[in-house]
């Protein structure tokens, strides 16, 4: 293949993939207008016209903002690769150093710059514009910049050593470096699942024990008939930065930890909190989060594998805009350009995921009552302004969880 083909497949698959993504936007928003004048018939007596309405909005404002930032996403990989971006960027940044292992850094971490403050509007208008106007941001401004200034800071601590050891592989272990790679990056992502919950959440939140009571007894008689053990279970201060509410299991081993959004637990009756519960225990019960877990890992080693046969085609590096091949500019060039390659596989991840849920569900069923495991799926749906009536498309491209009339419908099939 030559530069100038490979050009024009980038080209091609970047043009194709956007235009599917907002047609799929636009089949979405068009679904949700002609059903939001009526509560589907399953959520009637549940749902009111008013919260249907709510969410419908909600979802459209959504949508059409998510059509921008497909659009602007779009226009800027382009500029980055094949208008010349990156080669600009290496070119402005070699001087600087004389390593090619801190060349390789600058020109990463330029890059990751520019994208930031390049793409920072459209996280303020999403923040402070769109969840603030359907009254879900409880976010500051102060907490913000701090969040930015954290976070930032947490991944050049984390990620710049990962990074250099990374490039100082591929340039270094031969042929088989990807190998090598892969196994670092391995290690490197099973060590911050363990240290996540313990030395990174509270940095950005405060965690307590979740106080004796009800919920408590009903929630450690769950864990006890499950045979699941824990570190813990605590309550995340969540209603600061948004009135969304959630639950989840953080951490690996021993370090495992239970933890509910304090939005949650004021949304949610002990029984429906324990059925949520149950449902998140069921995915650990089928082992959901270990076979994703290795098809990552795996999908991951055959990338890398990928990679290190382009890292040596010249066509790969020029047809993408940069003139001299490096082992930062193959990283830089391979992960930028990979989503537009794939994304028309996303259904299949998501046929996967959904088969987790229902599997979840139903082990939730089968420890609780599915009628608890409704109700708090109809309030969470409710309260968070979910649609009820996304485009069956849209959502197969889109949605880990199936939609909810099809997610109630079979909880009702196992209960009666």
């Amino acid at each position: 293949m030559t530069a100038h083909q490979f050009s024009i497949l980038f080209l091609f698959a970047l043009l194709t993939s956007v235009l599917l993504q907002l047609w799929l936007a636009m089949r979405h928003i068009n679904h949700v207008l002609r059903h939001r004048k009526a509560v589907p018939s399953e959520f009637a007596g549940q749902i009111s016209i008013e919260a249907h309405g709510r969410a419908a909005a909600y979802t459209i404002a959504k949508t059409r903002f998510g059509m921008f930032s497909t659009i602007f996403d779009a226009m800027l990989l382009a500029a980055f690769t094949v208008g010349g971006g990156i080669e600009w960027l290496s070119q402005l940044t070699a001087p600087w150093f004389d390593s090619d292992i801190a060349q390789g850094l600058a020109l990463i971490t330029g890059l990751a710059i520019v994208n930031t403050i390049l793409s920072l509007p459209f996280s303020l208008i999403s923040t402070f514009v769109i969840e603030a106007r359907f009254g879900f941001n409880q976010m500051t401004p102060k907490l913000f910049i701090a969040d930015f200034i954290k976070s930032t800071a947490i991944g050049a601590i984390i990620g710049l050593p990962l990074l250099a050891a990374i490039l100082w592989l591929m340039a270094r272990m031969g042929d088989n470096w990807w190998l090598y790679v892969w196994v670092t990056w391995l290690v490197f992502s099973l060590t911050l699942m363990w240290v996540f919950p313990t030395f990174i959440a509270p940095l950005f939140n405060k965690f307590v024990p979740l106080e004796d009571g009800v919920m408590k007894e009903r929630i450690v008689a769950l864990l006890q008939r499950c045979g699941f053990t824990s570190n813990g279970l605590f309550v995340m201060d969540g209603s600061k930065r948004s009135s969304h509410g959630n639950a989840y299991f953080t951490g690996l081993g021993k370090s495992k930890r239970i933890v509910f959004f304090d939005t949650l637990l004021k949304t949610l009756a002990p029984a429906e909190v324990e059925a949520v519960l149950a449902h998140e225990l069921g995915h650990f019960k089928h082992r959901h989060i270990v076979k994703r877990m290795i098809w990552t890992f795996a999908l991951m080693l055959g990338l890398l594998w990928v990679l290190g046969e382009l890292k040596s085609q010249l066509w790969f590096y020029q047809g993408l805009g940069v003139s001299t091949p490096s082992t930062a500019a193959a990283l830089l060039l391979f992960f930028l350009t990979l989503p537009v390659f794939t994304f028309i596989f996303a259904p299949i991840s998501s046929i996967t995921s959904r088969k987790h849920e229902y599997e979840a569900d139903a082990f939730a069923a089968s420890q609780c009552s599915a009628e608890d495991l409704i109700t708090a799926l109809v309030k969470l749906y409710r309260d968070n302004a979910s649609t009820l009536t996304p485009d069956p498309l849209h959502s197969m491209f889109y949605d880990s969880h199936p939609p909810a009339s099809l997610r109630i419908a079979a909880l009702r099939r196992l209960n009666s």
